[in-house]
């Protein structure tokens, strides 16, 4: 796999699945860029930097998409997901994946955040931490445990200001508000 990451394998299969119009070369590109994708972050991340993420995720959504390109762009995803740690390819899935590949996503934040001081102050100027505070998860879910291992990377006050309703609950507060006068 290295041997095909640094040959500049990886861009070729990129160009491929976003121009071929056969989408049983697509499934087969997809699963290919699965198979790579799936064994180190370093791997994760040389497929994730040439932008194929997002048109898999289209291939998958896609209505036009045969089933087998579908599933298998689905599988890339997934696979491709569970080992990238290079966060600027996850973030735009926060706000474009369906819940069964956002759990993913999520999952993937949990992890790294904790660890890169650089990538929890990134991800709260990005937007990040907004987003992951909209995310309506049942209780229990393993997506709920990904959203509270994230907030719990950050202090109180700052999940708290990134929660939904949070800036009506200021201003009533403001509202009520009896000021000092001397």
């Amino acid at each position: 796999m290295t041997l095909l990451i640094n040959a500049q394998g990886v861009p070729q299969l990129s160009v491929c699945l976003s121009e071929e119009p056969e989408d049983h070369i697509k499934a087969a590109t997809a699963w290919a860029l699965a198979q790579i994708g799936r064994h180190t972050p370093e791997h994760a991340r040389a497929v994730a930097v040439t932008n194929v993420l997002p048109v898999l995720l289209s291939l998958y959504m896609s209505t036009e998409s045969s089933e087998d390109l579908q599933v298998k762009s689905k599988k890339a995803i997934k696979s491709i997901l569970q080992k990238c740690t290079y966060l600027p390819a996850l973030e735009p899935f926060l706000y474009d994946a369906p819940p069964n590949i956002l759990k993913h996503v999520v999952g993937q934040f949990s992890k790294v955040l904790p660890h890169d001081s650089k990538a929890r102050r990134l991800f709260v100027t990005s937007g990040g931490l907004k987003k992951v505070q909209e995310i309506k998860a049942e209780p229990g879910s393993l997506l709920q445990e990904y959203i509270n291992s994230i907030n719990n990377c950050y202090p109180e006050e700052i999940v708290r200001y990134y929660s939904p309703g949070y800036s009506d609950t200021l201003l009533q507060r403001v509202d009520s508000y009896q000021p000092l006068i001397n």
